[in-house]
């Protein structure tokens, strides 16, 4: 998560929780409810992400994995300097998101280890953060030369051809260099999909809601809740209206560094099999537009809210295949704002009215009506005062016709 400090930003990583290694024989095994939640073996049979590039904006991805192995393009490393000279980075976190998104096995038709959403995706690695144990952690959190580290990782995976960008990282505050980037991306026709956030155990803020978390929070961007295992919002998951689809978060099996395996929790998990389930649609239809790839996401959910929609669930958990049945009904449309009239998403809204512009000045009409209006002005001002005039004589008047009151110290006349 990266939260602000002063001037510059802290980053710590979404999603880790509670982690422990798992053996390989056992690996397949333990994915199998979040294969089955997904409806994965189903989806499969339509599209396994093959074409697609995923660029997972992250702490690095091993590309020596044997789940990943030839799978995995390392991308520019924008946190470079921060740890010391000749210090390896750990690549753990975003090792275990790029094999949630596209892990393939190993093995006799890799039937071993860790499969992911979409098994034939590729991954580009793009480090934008460290891990809490790497020895350049507070510097990178503390220096201001590494504030905007997200906004430029987001601008060179797209001009790399990513289709889909997974950002299992959160903030508490925005950049309008973020905004201007994922602007960038989502009129490149990249998917855009980031975590909720991990502080839902919390009391709510002043917004009566957890707190929001960028980047999930920019419009145009997928921000994905988790959910447990009986799929309601997992306790730890942020709740408010940014929230648009949820998954799987909880006890999650994915892939580390060096062969390993690691059981975690966190929106972190749920936002790579969302970011998954996004490849499998752009592989399918890869001149969707983003709105309609969360148009499909969304449409497709199951376990849906009581009325539709919460903010704890967004419109519901993921669902691969339904998702991909909309993206086939809805993949001959477009939906793209067209003329002045649309909102440019590089500024906020609520701006205040643009001042109107005069063109052309009419002086006679000018001159004209500001005659009227102080004729107008001198008549109503002489019938004011004819009508004081008039109501003071009406009063005189009427004093003479009654005569002067009684006088008290006259005595009265005698009664007879």
């Amino acid at each position: 998560m990266l939260r602000w400090a002063g001037a510059a930003m802290v980053l710590v990583l979404i999603g880790l929780g509670p982690v422990s290694a798992a053996h390989a024989d056992d690996v397949r095994g333990s994915q199998r409810q979040v294969l089955r939640t997904l409806d994965l073996p189903r989806a499969w049979r339509i599209s396994e992400g093959r074409g697609v590039t995923v660029a997972v904006l992250d702490s690095g991805v091993d590309p020596g994995h044997r789940d990943l192995a030839g799978s995995v393009t390392v991308g520019k490393d924008f946190t470079t300097g921060a740890n010391p000279p000749g210090v390896t980075p750990l690549r753990l976190h975003g090792t275990y998101m790029a094999s949630l998104i596209s892990g393939h096995g190993h093995g006799p038709r890799g039937a071993d280890g860790v499969v992911g959403v979409a098994p034939k995706a590729r991954v580009l690695s793009v480090r934008v953060i460290l891990e809490d144990e790497e020895p350049g952690f507070r510097e990178f959190n503390t220096a201001e030369r590494f504030e905007n580290v997200v906004a430029q990782g987001i601008r060179y995976a797209v001009d790399q051809g990513a289709d889909v960008i997974n950002m299992s990282i959160s903030k508490e505050l925005a950049t309008k260099e973020e905004r201007a980037a994922i602007r960038y991306a989502i009129s490149r026709g990249v998917v855009l999909v980031a975590a909720a956030g991990n502080d839902g155990a919390g009391k709510p803020d002043s917004t009566g809601y957890a707190p929001y978390s960028y980047p999930a929070a920019f419009p145009g961007v997928v921000s994905v809740a988790a959910a447990d295992r009986g799929l309601r919002r997992a306790s730890f998951s942020n709740w408010n209206p940014s929230v648009v689809v949820a998954a799987p978060g909880v006890d999650i099996l994915g892939a580390g560094p060096g062969d390993a395996y690691w059981v975690g929790r966190g929106t972190s998990q749920a936002t790579a099999l969302v970011s998954g389930v996004a490849a499998l649609i752009k592989a399918r239809y890869p001149k969707m537009s983003p709105a309609l790839v969360a148009q499909a996401l969304t449409t497709g959910a199951v376990r849906r809210p009581a009325g539709g929609y919460d903010t704890g669930m967004g419109f519901g958990v993921v669902n691969a295949p339904r998702a991909l049945a909309e993206a086939a009904r809805i993949s001959r449309h477009t939906l793209t704002a067209q003329g002045g009239a649309g909102h440019d998403p590089a500024r906020p809204l609520g701006m205040g009215a643009i001042p109107v512009q005069v063109v052309h000045r009419d002086r006679h009409k000018i001159t004209l009506y500001g005659g009227v209006a102080v004729a107008a002005g001198f008549g109503a001002f002489a019938s004011l005062t004819v009508i004081v005039v008039l109501v003071g004589r009406v009063w005189s008047a009427g004093r003479l016709v009654d005569g002067p009151a009684d006088d008290p110290a006259e005595p009265p006349l005698p009664v007879r």
